[in-house]
């Protein structure tokens, strides 16, 4: 019996992925799209190679990894009949990570986040069916707490239906929380809600860039429209990876939901700055609260250019209310269940600044060897896309 994973070539479902194939000895089912078995496998291991070499990636494609080619939004998943049938037999509990990120566009939030969803509750109800399902975790986000001012959080009064939600991506995800609930009631079931996921404490390399350039903007700049002593719940990939797939495994986890953050030890903007201005020799930069509203409008103006200047406005009108809420997510709950608390993001912020900078924020990739074999052609690969 496996492990069902989508999302695995996404930053945050690579680090789960690449933990379970560490940690434990169960095979792994899992969903890429792709044209064929070929491209299924080179994107994998692309999105892999930040954990391992080629040589522990093909021995674990060889041993551990099925692949099954489909679509998140299809039926069935994309999958054909005689393979969904065996996917079907084969998972025995469900790690969901996929997600569209996409805060922008509603109709790629609604299609993937509760299309998609809907899907995986689908198969979780077939295997609860055909065998006992272990557990169906899920990994949704903290902005499930819609608009928030100066609070902390707690997990079970998060959600409050009247008020309002930052954006599609909060919106769908609260959806998704909602649906598992009401159609999965008697399977055990974990809610993982990760804060800003923003780097790995363990090392500087990256290849999830979108919030590091905010970041690495931001962090170019003399002023800030920001209060200096709000915090910023910022909490590194190696963390919540390691939540999720230790929480998954654990027969009776105490809780259903988890927030994957730094919570009341989430850092201040003074004290971040402060750190980077002391790693690069510069002046920490100026705190102007009351440029907030005007710098917003212009990041709006701006993100209607071409170019460059329009690429990072637009970055910067997705991200810059989660900037704003100064609100952290209570983690007392994973902290306690862990045994350890997450690293701060002053201990490994300069490293990820620097590094980003230094490859022109890209992953240097290495592509299939060529002096490789083929690509394997596993038997149970073929699906619609």
């Amino acid at each position: 019996m496996a492990i069902f994973i989508t999302g695995s070539t996404g930053y945050i479902g690579a680090h789960v992925a690449a933990n379970l194939l560490g940690e434990c000895a169960e095979p792994l089912n899992l969903l890429v799209r792709a044209k064929d078995p070929q491209e299924a496998q080179e994107r994998l291991w692309r999105s892999l190679q930040l954990h391992m070499d080629f040589t522990h990636f093909r021995a674990a494609l060889d041993s551990r990894m099925r692949i099954f080619l489909g679509d998140l939004t299809g039926e069935n998943l994309g999958i054909e009949s005689v393979q969904y049938a065996e996917l079907v037999r084969t998972t025995d509990s469900i790690i969901h990570c996929a997600a569209s990120l996409n805060r922008k566009s509603e109709k790629s939030c609604l299609n993937v986040n509760l299309r998609g969803t809907l899907q995986v509750i689908k198969l979780a109800l077939r295997a609860k069916e055909g065998h006992r399902l272990q557990r169906f975790s899920h990994v949704s986000t903290v902005a499930v707490a819609g608009q928030r001012q100066n609070e902390i959080v707690q997990e079970d009064s998060a959600i409050e239906w009247d008020r309002s939600d930052y954006d599609p991506y909060a919106r769908t995800k609260k959806f998704c929380e909602h649906m598992i609930a009401e159609l999965l009631p008697d399977v055990p079931r974990t809610i993982f809600r990760p804060s800003i996921v923003l780097g790995d404490s363990r090392q500087p390399e990256t290849n999830q860039f979108d919030m590091v350039r905010a970041f690495v903007f931001l962090a170019s700049l003399p002023v800030l429209p920001f209060r200096s002593d709000d915090k910023v719940d910022i909490v590194p990939v190696d963390y919540v990876a390691d939540a999720i797939s230790k929480l998954h495994r654990k027969e009776k986890p105490k809780h259903e939901i988890y927030h994957l953050s730094s919570g009341t030890a989430s850092e201040t903007y003074k004290e971040l700055t402060a750190v980077l201005a002391a790693a690069q020799g510069k002046r920490p930069p100026t705190f102007a609260p009351a440029l907030e509203k005007s710098t917003s409008g212009m990041v709006n103006f701006l993100s209607n250019r071409a170019g460059k200047t329009g690429k990072m406005a637009t970055l910067l009108k997705v991200f810059l209310p989660y900037l704003t809420w100064n609100t952290v997510f209570d983690n007392a709950r994973v902290v306690k269940e862990m045994g350890r608390k997450p690293a701060p993001f002053s201990q490994y912020c300069f490293a990820l600044l620097k590094f980003s900078r230094e490859n022109h924020f890209s992953y240097p990739y290495r592509e299939w060897p060529r002096d490789a074999d083929a690509p394997l052609v596993q038997p149970a690969v073929r699906g619609n896309s």
